[in-house]
């Protein structure tokens, strides 16, 4: 499990709470670094559904895949409104929880976007999780996986 959000509470699209223990378990996380007024964010977030979309939703079994979403918008309701109108079917981390700002301090984020690709134990395999989406696709998921340390069911 991510040990990044051992204890927290986790969400998901239905605005219902999800045991991250639970849904990150033996699975490679991208920590998503984003927010609604940010024209990159808006950008790229989009090609980061379709990546997610073609890797958990319309792979067999399911990419050992996750992305938490932690929002850098102004407000509660700015980032409901990014994280339902634009975002994959992921989850994210409550825009109340103050843990945002140690993950920004854990992984040296410094602007938006940012999606940092990280092992079990949080330790990150890269930080440019969105540079690497863009230029390679899906076989950056491949390399990810082998880095991440983790049994693997993945076929493609």
């Amino acid at each position: 499990m991510v040990e990044v959000f051992t204890g927290r509470t986790l969400l998901n699209k239905d605005g219902e709470f999800v045991d991250p223990e639970e849904a990150l378990r033996n699975k490679v996380v991208g920590i998503y670094f984003s927010a609604g007024w940010c024209p990159p964010c808006r950008d790229f977030t989009p090609i980061l559904c379709d990546f997610y979309t073609e890797l958990v939703e319309e792979t067999e079994p399911p990419a050992q895949f996750e992305i938490v979403f932690i929002s850098s918008d102004k407000s509660a309701d700015d980032m409901v409104e990014y994280y339902h109108d634009m975002h994959g079917d992921w989850l994210a981390l409550p825009w109340t929880d103050d843990y945002k700002h140690e993950l920004k301090q854990r992984y040296k984020i410094t602007a938006v976007p940012k999606l940092v690709i990280v092992k079990e134990n949080g330790d990150v395999i890269t930080d440019k999780g969105r540079k690497q989406i863009r230029d390679r696709g899906l076989a950056c998921f491949r390399s990810w996986l082998d880095a991440a340390e983790i049994f693997q069911n993945f076929k493609g």
